[in-house]
């Protein structure tokens, strides 16, 4: 039986319309991320000059001056604005995490009555839009009862505001987060929880021990996002903090740069770029788990 052999490269090219398709793709891609860095290296570069080369707006600066960072620290109280937004994204992302996971395995995983319309009523969330729900939840902020002065009935004070309490607590669960762990928890299967069950492992221990381990790439995806927000936050944090040595990061530069007769640019521009500086670290470092998470988010329904 003889067998019969083709000689000679067979040509396999592509349609000159795909070719098109993909550098015009290219193209937009990289205009769009020439737009993008184009404000970033601005920021980092103006940080470096002096007053003089910002006035006669000159790309690259004669000398790095250095010490504009550190002159930076002294103008304003930035290491006070950093603590407060350090200490405001842990505290919200500890306070999410603990929040939103157990909210989402019970929506996945618990014989709960309704779990369906509370998972539609968290998909509906998602639509609403921050800015419609800033002043029902200032005036709820206001009125918690027994805190800032406040009655049992939430009169006759503040409430939470100008707290680290009103700061955390309101902005520390969002639904976004809640339906993330959910679609997690789902991926994983019902067996190990069962096992689990047999073995005598309450439902909290299979929470903690044998799911939560699991969803590593979603609690690391979440912790990105909160931190994210956290750290960048600024209108829920300007409209219930009046005190200097509570305000977070991002309202403080905002302050420093009030006066627009009076701003001095390269501090300004120093201590916005290291407000970013953090930000880009934590990406870097979690880039892998946080792709992996949201890659896997509509795995189930």
């Amino acid at each position: 039986m003889t067998s019969a052999t083709i000689t000679g490269p067979i040509a396999s090219q592509k349609p000159s319309g795909l070719r098109i398709g993909r550098i015009l793709l290219y193209v937009v891609l990289s205009l769009g991320a020439v737009l993008m860095i184009t404000p970033f290296l601005w920021m980092v570069l103006t940080a470096f000059k002096n007053d003089l080369e910002i006035a006669t707006f000159s790309w690259l600066p004669t000398e790095l001056r250095w010490r504009n960072f550190v002159e930076a620290m002294q103008s304003a109280p930035f290491l006070r604005y950093f603590r407060n937004s350090l200490f405001i994204a842990v505290g919200e992302t500890a306070f999410t995490l603990a929040v939103c996971t157990t909210a989402g395995y019970a929506l996945a995983k618990l014989p709960i009555r309704g779990s369906k319309a509370l998972l539609s009523y968290f998909i509906l969330l998602l639509l609403v839009p921050f800015q419609i729900i800033l002043v029902p939840l200032f005036l709820i902020v206001k009125s918690i009862p027994l805190f800032g002065g406040n009655n049992i009935l939430g009169q006759g004070g503040i409430g939470w505001l100008n707290s680290w309490w009103g700061l955390i607590i309101p902005l520390g669960a969002a639904p976004l987060f809640t339906f993330l762990a959910r679609q997690f928890y789902v991926s994983i299967p019902n067996e190990l929880a069962q096992a689990a069950r047999v073995d005598g492992l309450g439902e909290f221990g299979i929470f903690w021990r044998i799911m939560t381990p699991l969803v590593k790439p979603a609690l690391i995806t979440i912790c990105v996002f909160q931190i994210e927000a956290a750290w960048n936050g600024f209108l829920w944090p300007l409209m219930i903090t009046t005190s200097d040595s509570m305000r977070p990061l991002q309202l403080g530069l905002a302050i420093f740069a009030q006066n627009p007769a009076e701003i001095q640019w390269p501090y300004l521009m120093a201590g916005t770029a290291l407000a970013t500086l953090p930000m880009i670290v934590m990406f870097v470092f979690a880039q892998k788990r946080f792709v992996e998470g949201m890659a896997n988010v509509g795995i189930k329904g």
